[in-house]
């Protein structure tokens, strides 16, 4: 019975990996202090300050001077995973359940910096760091067996599903724009992304003794370089109305490093390189100088999460043979994700500028859903301001209320599988995991710009 159940943890390895790297999809929207004050409304036209790099090229344009700017974006992250449970067609054990995690998730510190430099009125290159990718959640608190029959016996718990998921990705931009004459503009970039990711699963499931023992099913620290593209272009009617758009081609991201699965067949298998395909981002950009002291501005936006379509790894050996050149690991059902926003800026005099913002941004997750990626739609609440300093300098704060929707999901684990084929009378229902999500953060964002 043991025998068959250790047998599948190959599945349920394979299954881990794709499941952690899901959490690579989740999009940051954290670029600068003004795009956050104002929910990334009109942000790839209205090139206030040298930020305007990580949405449209084209709109280095608009600039006459150098201009440098660089900032902080503290995101305080809530991910709340409650009640993780299990149900068993056997009516003497029922519901299994596994706690709560109110604390799913850590705080992060996102910097950025950018600078344009205009070479005469017609040609402007620019130079950008900032992140478009990246997620962190941690639910190894929930990976402890559960007793049951009065605890006289246990069950493991989803260990495939509960873990540790880092990723963490940089983006260096080169861009250079072009005036075509007193309303077009064009601009193009390339974007070499730098990223790394830590991802584990681990707990204790029983051995071919039938006592509890721990295994790491898997265990990857893996980072590397990857190139991506963004062009953009820009319409002027006026001084006052303008649109941009820009398309960024994103690269399927390959990473290399720690890659290990258990396969009970040979023991750990370490592969060299894990392959993650990333969206393509596309949007769409308005701003309105309606009066003296008051601007409109828009932004429409699509991510391609349906170009996340299958993660795999390459070149599994165990004891210095290759025994897997290329495995898939899983197809993906995500969904195309459209944000919409809108906000207003108002200049109260000479010293201070305000902003506010709405968004709406979609979940990607659709038929597909998992406890380490609690994705939902959305809402954006948004506030900033800018303070000038001197002719040459200002500040700009941001701050953002991001608040999700709580979602109720299944997952499917190999592991409860595994064990409720090799212990039949528990029926194979323990194998679909219900829990409760809901994910809300807070943006704090400060940047500082030079004009030169």
């Amino acid at each position: 019975m043991m025998k068959y159940f250790n047998k599948t943890l190959i599945a349920a390895s394979v299954a881990v990996v794709s499941t952690q790297t899901m959490a690579a999809g989740f999009q940051l929207n954290s670029q600068s202090a003004t795009g956050v004050g104002r929910a990334f409304a009109g942000d790839a036209v209205i090139a206030d300050n040298a930020s305007v790099l990580s949405r449209n090229p084209a709109a280095m344009a608009l600039f006459d001077k150098q201009q440098l700017s660089m900032g902080l974006t503290y995101a305080d992250v809530e991910v709340d995973v409650s009640d993780v449970f299990i149900r068993s067609q056997n009516p003497l054990i029922g519901e299994v359940h596994y706690g709560s995690d109110p604390d799913a998730a850590d705080a992060k510190l996102i910097p950025n910096f950018y600078y344009v430099n205009p070479v005469n009125d017609k040609f402007a290159y620019g130079v950008a760091l900032f992140s478009n990718f990246g997620t962190g959640t941690d639910t190894a608190a929930l990976s402890n067996p559960q007793p049951i029959l009065g605890g006289t016996a246990s069950i493991p718990a989803p260990v495939d599903l509960l873990g540790e998921t880092e990723v963490t990705t940089i983006n260096l931009n080169l861009s250079a724009s072009y005036r075509i004459n007193e309303h077009l503009s064009i601009g193009a970039g390339l974007d070499v992304v730098y990223g790394k990711g830590t991802l584990t699963r681990k707990g204790d499931i029983p051995s071919p003794s039938g006592q509890f023992a721990p295994i790491d099913l898997t265990d990857v620290d893996a980072d590397g370089y990857s190139v991506g593209g963004i062009i953009g272009a820009m319409y002027e009617i006026n001084d006052n109305h303008r649109f941009g758009m820009s398309y960024r081609f994103s690269p399927d991201f390959k990473a290399s490093g720690d890659i290990n699965l258990v396969d009970p067949r040979v023991g750990t298998v370490a592969f060299d390189e894990i392959n993650i395909p990333l969206p393509d981002i596309f949007q769409v950009a308005g701003f309105h100088q309606l009066t003296n002291k008051f601007a409109l501005h828009y932004t429409a936006q699509l991510t391609t999460w349906g170009d996340f379509h299958e993660i795999s790894v390459i070149d599994g050996s165990s004891n210095g043979a290759t025994i897997v050149p290329k495995q898939s690991l899983k197809t993906y059902a995500w969904d195309d994700s459209w944000l919409f926003s809108i906000g207003g800026t108002y200049s109260v005099n000479n010293d201070w500028t305000l902003r506010a913002g709405y968004m709406h941004d979609q979940g990607v997750v659709g038929e597909v859903s998992s406890i380490s990626i609690p994705d939902s739609d959305r809402q954006w609440y948004t506030m900033g301001a800018t303070y000038t300093l001197s002719q040459h300098s200002s500040i700009d704060f941001g701050i953002a209320f991001i608040r999700g929707e709580e979602t109720q999901l299944t997952e499917h684990s190999s592991v409860l599988e595994a064990y409720g084929q090799a212990v039949p009378p528990l029926g194979s229902e323990i194998a679909t995991v219900h829990a409760t999500t809901l994910s809300n953060a807070t943006y704090y964002s400060l940047q500082y710009n030079h004009t030169f």
